[in-house]
């Protein structure tokens, strides 16, 4: 709430609410069915992945829970026989 002045003007310092859009995300697995997750295809999975090699979590990818679960049974999969690393090289 702004506080007002008498005069119906806002107070000095005060500041009127902005009001913020987000986009809505949405499962890319789920909207197309022909889409299918495997770790086979590291290149699908680095999408991903953060460049330090971490999973990137679900309110930033936008899917959905059960196929963010599936994306992370993949990556480890992946890592395990080595098409996707464990960390960067960079490191």
């Amino acid at each position: 709430m702004i506080n007002k002045a008498p005069s119906g003007t806002p107070e000095r310092g005060a500041r009127p609410q902005k009001k913020f859009f987000h986009k809505r995300k949405f499962c890319r697995f789920c909207t197309d069915r022909e889409l299918k997750i495997e770790y086979k295809e590291p290149q699908t999975l680095r999408e991903f992945i953060t460049e330090k090699g971490k999973i990137m979590p679900r309110r930033i990818t936008g899917n959905c829970a059960k196929h963010q679960r599936e994306i992370t049974v993949a990556i480890k999969r992946a890592r395990t026989i080595a098409l996707l690393p464990f960390e960067s090289a960079e490191g």
